[in-house]
């Protein structure tokens, strides 16, 4: 019994640390969507630029995945989750001192480092914990999404108190002090390490498989979008809405906080209704949700009896943000089911194919925001962006129907049929 009460608080111990630790690397992967616009404005960046600028350090993060689940498996994840922190540091403060766009790209790619962390943490939290509470302590270690909205709430106020080049050291400072706190509060299980000799390119097999790629594709959109808003909101507000900055991230964490927090309870709704239902329904609510969003600020012309008559329409900054929030929601549920999809499939490998697809929602992370920029400068419309956001969503529903929901009313009206008529 004392072993077992010794064992519970440390599995609690690295629970609580390991989320604060992915909480502040998750802080630090979004730190362009905030500081980006100063450096924008500064080095006179189009669009296209700008989205290059945020996306740089989601391409590491998402490229380092697999390597790191592989030596997390090897290794160890608090010798894994250490060396990446303390490899960050020193980049993050590096970035204070870059003047040029190259510097910025460059350095954003070793701080994109961080953005790994998911993949390290993930399974050493779960090893802590039976298989009947695994889905819970996964959930709440991915609540450390939520450092997106931890970003917005505190660059801002170092931005405009400091300027911009502090917050890049301030968060250096942070990401140090949580390594320590980590190092001392965390723990090692040999029996969690196994051998493993898998290689990337055996993993990237796994994409031989359909469902495999489906699945690829709804976390593009789920944790891929949610990466790549919370990158672009920001500066979305400041210039369709004209908000002061502090303001603008204020209202654009109603979109990265729910999206961070709310993914355990997605998990819970995963558990009880299933990972078809939910995710079914989260691609509807956002499909809805991008197509109001996509409507730019439009004026018309009307010719009436009396003369012409002009009106208005368009999103004002308050419908606009419940949609975001509304659209936060839905991705933090999205990104629980999706995974519940992975454990009810994939029992004896559910290893590989998560690293897959976590892999494929981090490259979504990477190349929508470019895409944003691009479409920005083409058509000049801010909303493009939740244009290509909504043919995303529209193209994996009509996946979604002909590969899932007509093959089960299919079978379903089979069952019928085949039932003996009294």
């Amino acid at each position: 019994m004392p072993t077992q009460i010794q064992d519970s608080k440390r599995a609690w111990s690295v629970l609580i640390v390991s989320t604060l630790a992915f909480t502040v690397c998750f802080m630090v992967w979004m730190m362009f969507g905030v500081i980006g616009i100063p450096i924008k404005k500064m080095l006179d960046l189009n669009s296209t630029q700008f989205g290059l600028l945020t996306a740089m350090p989601v391409l590491t993060g998402s490229l380092i995945r697999v390597p790191l689940g592989i030596w997390t498996d090897r290794y160890g994840g608090r010798i894994v989750m250490a060396c990446l922190m303390a490899a960050t540091v020193p980049a993050i403060w590096m970035m204070g001192y870059a003047t040029a766009y190259w510097h910025f790209l460059t350095i954003g790619l070793f701080v994109g480092l961080a953005g790994g962390s998911f993949s390290v943490g993930t399974p050493y939290v779960a090893r802590w914990f039976p298989k009947s509470r695994q889905g819970m302590a996964m959930g709440v270690y991915g609540a450390g999404n939520s450092g997106a909205a931890v970003n917005k709430f505190l660059a801002p106020v170092l931005l405009v108190a400091f300027g911009w080049a502090v917050v890049p050291h301030v968060y250096a400072a942070i990401m140090l002090g949580t390594l320590v706190l980590f190092w001392m509060f965390s723990h090692t299980d040999p029996s969690h390490q196994v051998a493993s000799d898998v290689k990337f390119m055996e993993q990237l097999k796994a994409l031989k498989d359909p469902k495999v790629i489906k699945y690829c594709q709804y976390y593009s959109i789920v944790f891929g979008g949610y990466v790549a808003m919370s990158l672009w909101m920001v500066q979305y507000y400041v210039g369709e809405f004209g908000l002061d900055i502090r303001l603008a991230a204020l209202l654009a964490a109603c979109f990265s906080l729910p999206g961070g927090v709310l993914r355990a309870f997605g998990g819970i709704l995963s558990d009880k209704y299933g990972a078809h239902s939910v995710t079914w329904w989260v691609l509807w609510v956002s499909w809805i949700c991008l197509f109001l969003l996509s409507y730019p600020q439009t004026d018309f012309t009307v010719m009436t009896v009396t003369g012409p008559a002009t009106f208005h329409i368009g999103l004002n900054v308050y419908l606009f943000t419940g949609l975001m929030f509304v659209l936060g929601i839905a991705f933090a549920f999205g990104k629980a089911s999706v995974f519940k999809y992975i454990s009810d499939d994939y029992t004896h490998n559910i290893g590989t194919i998560s690293g897959i697809v976590g892999l494929a929602g981090g490259l979504g992370g990477f190349v929508l925001p470019v895409m944003f920029g691009v479409l920005m400068d083409i058509t000049g419309v801010r909303s493009s962006a939740f244009m290509l956001m909504y043919g995303v969503v529209w193209v994996s529903l009509v996946w979604m129907y002909w590969t899932e929901v007509r093959s089960r009313l299919v079978m379903g009206s089979n069952a019928r049929t085949l039932q003996p008529q009294i």
